[in-house]
């Protein structure tokens, strides 16, 4: 119960509220905070291991310990949490990329630092995976094509400001608008990793970095070409 003080206000008492009152507020987003965050966690497991279609949302909250009325407390459905961690990649990836940017200083340094950061790129396995099995779900359900699409399109004005600062940086100009660079970028990796997947013999891993290397620097292309 929040603890109250008593203050005079021209002769009458008037009750407000103590400190304690914010003290549990803030304590309370903490919780849902940390309740949001297990339940990304545990959504990222079982879809790798289950599929997107497959998924079940009472198994993600008991993945995370919770029950299923946690889970819609904070997401409606297996679309709201596969777009969160959507949004959660992507903070993450441009967060890298920014890192790098600070932490070399000439441009060549830079420029070699991101084309080995996006050569790794095709190691996650649980992230090309998801990406390519809810795209093909997505094609299969239009509701959730038109959702894919609106948040394509709304995240390719940040993947633009992040190419065209990245551009500058290691000293090379864009091949292409940055919304084709990025789905390029990442569409090649994907489709790599998915056949080595299936065949680890016809596409080797060491052989996926070079391309994706080469790729880099084909949409990357030198000043002045």
């Amino acid at each position: 119960m929040a603890i109250k003080r008593v203050v005079r206000n021209r002769g009458e008492a008037v009750s407000v509220p103590g400190r304690n009152t914010a003290t549990a507020s803030s304590r309370q987003r903490e919780r849902k905070e940390a309740t949001r965050r297990k339940l990304l966690a545990a959504g990222e497991a079982i879809f790798a291991r289950d599929g997107f279609e497959a998924a079940r949302l009472e198994d993600i909250a008991a993945e995370a310990g919770y029950t299923r009325g946690a889970f819609y407390a904070n997401f409606k459905s297996k679309e709201d949490i596969f777009f969160a961690l959507l949004e959660m990649w992507v903070a993450e990836r441009m967060a890298e990329v920014d890192a790098l940017i600070e932490k070399y200083e000439t441009p060549t340094k830079r420029l070699d630092a991101l084309r080995e950061m996006y050569a790794q790129f095709a190691r996650n396995r649980r992230l090309a995976l998801l990406s390519l099995e809810f795209k093909l779900y997505a094609i299969r359900h239009p509701r959730a094509q038109a959702r894919l699409r609106a948040w394509n399109r709304t995240t390719q004005c940040s993947k633009k400001e992040m190419l065209e600062r990245i551009a500058p940086a290691i000293g090379r100009n864009l091949s292409a608008s940055g919304p084709a660079i990025s789905t390029a970028l990442g569409a090649f990796s994907h489709a790599l990793l998915l056949e080595h997947l299936v065949d680890p013999a016809a596409m080797p891993s060491d052989e996926i970095q070079e391309l994706l290397k080469s790729l880099f620097e084909t949409v990357v292309a030198p000043r002045g070409r």
